[in-house]
């Protein structure tokens, strides 16, 4: 069975966390989805790439999703959200997922 690629784990982790704390109203259930994604992307970061680039992804992911908040001020929030997944989803593609 081919597996998820990381950067779809934690993009979709950004976007989809955010999506259910929207639409549910329910910030904790987001914060759920976006942490269950972080820890998933994490687990193959490590396995793909090792620690060092596992901590620095996910000190990434974290820092992303705190700076989407101050971003959405500028640009709104779904624009926010897409830009911090795409940021991440890139920089996991480039470090843990296009080697194999």
């Amino acid at each position: 069975m081919a597996k998820v690629p990381s950067a779809v784990v934690a993009a979709g982790g950004l976007v989809g966390g955010y999506g259910v704390a929207r639409w549910t109203k329910k910030r904790q259930l987001g914060g759920a989805v976006l942490a269950v994604a972080g820890a998933a992307a994490a687990r193959q970061w490590r396995e793909r790439a090792g620690g060092a680039a596992a901590g620095a992804l996910t000190a990434t992911y974290v820092v992303a999703f705190a700076g989407s908040h101050p971003l959405a001020e500028r640009v709104g929030a779904w624009p926010a959200v897409f830009g911090v997944a795409g940021v991440v989803g890139a920089a996991a593609w480039v470090v843990a997922d296009r080697r194999g």
